[in-house]
């Protein structure tokens, strides 16, 4: 990578400043400024969780007088500290700032300020797009947080909500300068590999339940790390590309866009992020040469070859080998008859359990029962979409669904949730065929007097001869 500064001068340059686009950066009431600026620190001492940098411009104002170089004061918080929103309201009112930057994208900016509408929720997007793991790492991340913050008697994000009354109060500018939730949380999953994501998964339910607890927590210490990197920093050792994901990329993401506030100089910035991201960012600043290749840190991850992949292959492998044999071995139609009615029945009878355990609807439940058969055959495709699918149809979650679902207290509150019930049937189903397939492939080795160990290992002896092993 090109270092974006010149040695000679330390001018960040205009490949630097214009990192993020201005359709990704959301600036409200700004008069944007696309001068470059020289880079320094600033002597000032740092306040609490405070640390104040200057971008300069060696350009000059309008009568000749050199303008004056723009200031970033970094202000790091707490997610569910009151203390944090203490802070964050004396720092605008003492400073009374150009601009008020947060770590906050579109989307979470309008949930926080409740422009939101409670729209039908894309769940066919959800299901085929395979994002339902995705959301549901959200959900359970966001709840968490509000757990700890109820514990601690503040609301999510309140020192952002703060932030912004007090911008908007003082008539500064707001800029929105975190990346889409969307775009982490689909690096994040594709990062992590199949017992990362299960420990993760294991970690964040049993957070959910209340297992170890957020006793005699400190806020003083809290204020040190943001909610993401205390849920996030366990994970370190075991995951550390997924920790790259949700910490360190974002403090590039977010430094990035703080020079391009800053381009021009003669501005006053206050940014208020996550502690845990206040070191990172300081970084990026001090050696912006260090930041990553713009929009690296943007881009959708692509579909891989995954462990589930591999594992619905072989789901898929057991059976289509199972017929092929039966066909080759030239059985009558009888047999054949017998051995679909017994795949049929039993994929489709536990897809149909699963759905039934999951509370779904009865049309949810038939429906399972009939295309678990077909689509324990096809890796395309899965029972749990049409389950799910049927079930969204009769419940018709809405975006005000996925809000109470972060409010639910108990299980009992979740069962309640149209949401996330077409989640558990469609997660529930696909267990179900998922088991039926394994079982199916067993009782049809029984019925045609086949050992299993002696068909897995003419199976294997067969993949290894196409593939030439």
């Amino acid at each position: 990578m090109k270092n974006p500064v010149n040695e000679k001068d330390s001018t960040i340059s205009d490949p630097l400043i214009s990192i993020t686009s201005s359709s990704d950066l959301s600036v409200y009431d700004s008069n944007s400024s696309g001068n470059s600026g020289t880079f320094i620190t600033d002597t000032c001492p740092p306040e609490n969780q405070q640390s104040c940098y200057n971008l300069s411009s060696p350009s000059s104002g309008e009568h000749g007088s050199e303008i004056e170089p723009s200031r970033i004061i970094i202000i790091g918080t707490a997610h569910v500290s009151e203390k944090s929103v203490a802070e964050v309201n004396a720092a605008i009112e003492r400073e009374k700032p150009d601009i008020v930057a947060v770590e906050l994208c579109k989307p979470r900016y309008d949930s926080l300020k409740g422009k939101t509408t409670d729209t039908e929720v894309p769940i066919k997007e959800i299901l085929k797009g395979g994002k339902i793991y995705q959301y549901m790492i959200h959900m359970l991340l966001a709840h968490v947080q509000k757990k700890f913050a109820d514990e601690m008697g503040v609301q999510p994000g309140a020192e952002m909500i703060k932030a912004i009354d007090a911008a908007e109060a003082h008539g500064a500018r707001i800029a929105l300068i975190d990346r889409d939730v969307q775009v982490t949380l689909q690096r994040f999953w594709s990062k992590m590999g199949f017992i990362e994501k299960l420990k993760m998964l294991a970690g964040l339910v049993a957070a959910v339940l209340g297992i170890g607890g957020t006793k005699d927590i400190d806020m003083d210490t809290i204020t040190n790390q943001d909610i993401v990197t205390m849920l996030v920093e366990e994970f370190r050792g075991t995951s550390p590309n997924a920790v790259k994901v949700l910490i360190d990329e974002r403090d590039a993401y977010m430094a990035s866009n703080l020079i391009r506030l800053a381009a021009g100089g003669g501005k006053k910035i206050i940014a208020v992020v996550g502690a845990g991201h206040r070191a990172g960012i300081q970084n990026y600043l001090l050696h912006p040469e260090t930041l990553p290749r713009p929009g690296s840190v943007e881009v959708l991850p692509k579909k891989r070859f995954s462990f589930f992949k591999i594992f619905g292959l072989i789901m898929l492998a057991i059976p289509l080998a199972a017929f092929a044999l039966l066909l080759i071995s030239g059985v009558s139609l009888k047999t054949l008859g017998i051995v679909f009615i017994w795949w049929f029945l039993i994929t489709g009878g536990l897809s149909a359990l699963g759905t039934a355990l999951a509370r779904g609807h009865p049309y949810s439940v038939l429906t399972s029962f009939l295309v678990a058969w077909m689509t324990t055959l096809n890796p395309a495709v899965a029972a749990g979409w049409y389950a799910g699918l049927r079930e969204a149809k009769y419940r018709n979650p809405t975006t005000k669904d996925l809000k109470n679902l972060v409010e639910a207290e108990s299980m009992k509150d979740m069962m309640k949730n149209n949401f996330f019930r077409v989640l558990l049937v469609t997660s529930l189903a696909n267990l179900g065929a998922m088991a039926g397939s394994i079982v199916g492939a067993y009782v049809i080795l029984q019925i045609l007097g086949i050992e299993a160990k002696d068909f897995l290992e003419s199976a294997l002896h067969a993949g290894l001869t196409v593939i030439g092993l």
